[in-house]
């Protein structure tokens, strides 16, 4: 009788922490409170051994991760270390338990919200091990978990996406009036501080005339950024280029562009390779991570530029419209004292800067923006330890036929 007591007092403990934790997820502020509560909370209510989130970006096409271990949301970037996650045996399939393999006992949880699904959540074997690893009231609670925590997930989404789109609606309002505003003033403060450059009589007036001309060129970058990160999103330009003939035109231009740089080359790009591609968002993608390079440089240093051809097999999933092409693939590497850790997962928003001075942190937002817009991916890649370099970011984009 008494081991009878105990195995319900067992059940009602487990359903009754399931029930906690699916109210407190209606309360949950954000993804990531809710990611702590099933990958943390969720195991120990359960006794399983561990458990693993996947949540699906819409707007990339790939999964970011989030493990027991892990403090915060992370993407799941093609090339790295796999995600540690159970081995799923059984599905979680409107609340009752399926079992899909034999020899596993994890339990995969889909994450489905009215779009259709979010992520998925995989579920350790419990402690005993037992088949099935649920019984049927724990697996109506977890669906009703599931559910509730899919519906924050979307609704956290939706109201990103929402701001996000407000926030660059408004901030391409008032990148064009200040662009208009600014460009005439600019202009004249350039010419004349070129003339008195050019006229100076002693080294000091000169240099602070350059230095006028430099200012003034810093500000006309910093709103030409800002106007690319409002407006260009989604508008392609393609047309039909030798590959190997635009990447070396590219990096070749970079030490004209940015004086103080050398650029080390190796091109490994088959001749009369074509492909339709936007140049202008290549250049520009390819100078902003080359600027930002310089800058961390503190003016002048060497940056390692490569580029290669891979297959699709060696990318992250492709869009339908460039299955099976070729891919063009840039690394570009500095020798500056590399990313702090503490922007590396938030380098590519905007506004995020690394110390920089006159910097608007928009740089590479608009080099991601402008590789995606291409299908392609832009990556900020693992520094090892005895690494003497410093940055190191990968490009990844598609070639299709012109």
């Amino acid at each position: 009788m008494r081991v009878n007591d105990a195995a319900g007092a067992s059940r009602t403990s487990h359903a009754l922490a399931l029930g906690r934790l699916a109210d407190r997820v209606l309360e949950a502020t954000g993804a990531d409170d809710v990611a702590r509560i099933l990958t943390r909370e969720l195991p120990a209510a359960l006794d399983v051994s561990g458990a693993t989130l996947l949540l699906w970006n819409r707007k990339l096409d790939s999964f970011e991760a989030l493990t027991g271990t892990d403090t915060r949301i992370s993407p799941f970037r093609p090339g790295a270390a796999p995600v540690p996650a159970p081995e799923a045996g059984f599905l979680l399939s409107e609340g009752e338990i399926l079992e899909t393999r034999q020899g596993a006992d994890g339990v995969l949880v889909p994450l489905m919200a009215r779009s259709g699904l979010v992520g998925m959540l995989v579920l350790g074997p419990r402690s005993p091990r037992k088949k099935p690893p649920l019984r049927p009231a724990e697996a109506r609670l977890l669906s009703t978990l599931a559910t509730r925590s899919a519906l924050v997930i979307e609704n956290h989404l939706y109201l990103k996406e929402l701001v996000a789109t407000e926030r660059v609606a408004a901030l391409g309002t008032m990148a064009g009036m200040l662009a208009h505003d600014l460009r005439t003033p600019m202009t004249v403060i350039r010419g004349y501080a070129e003339i008195l450059r050019d006229e100076a009589t002693t080294d000091t007036v000169r240099d602070r005339a350059q230095t006028i001309v430099g200012m003034v060129d810093r500000l006309d970058r910093m709103t030409r950024e800002t106007l690319d990160f409002a407006r260009a999103g989604g508008q392609l330009t393609r047309r039909p280029v030798d590959v190997a003939l635009l990447v070396e035109e590219i990096f070749g231009s970079l030490e004209r562009e940015l004086p103080g740089l050398t650029v080390l080359r190796r091109v490994v790009v088959p001749a009369e390779t074509t492909a339709a591609l936007d140049t202008d968002k290549l250049r520009r993608a390819v100078f902003n991570i080359a600027a930002n390079a310089r800058d961390a440089m503190k003016g002048a240093g060497r940056l390692h530029a490569q580029a290669a051809i891979e297959d699709d097999r060696r990318t992250p999933p492709s869009r339908s419209d460039t299955d099976g092409v070729p891919w063009l693939v840039l690394t570009l590497t500095d020798e500056g004292p590399g990313v702090p850790p503490s922007i590396r997962d938030t380098v590519f928003d905007p506004f995020v800067t690394m110390g920089k001075k006159g910097g608007t942190g928009l740089g590479l937002a608009v080099t991601r923006r402008f590789v995606e817009d291409q299908g392609g991916t832009v990556e900020l890649l693992p520094r090892a330890p005895a690494d003497a370099l410093g940055a190191s970011f990968r490009i990844r984009l598609p070639l299709p036929a012109p």
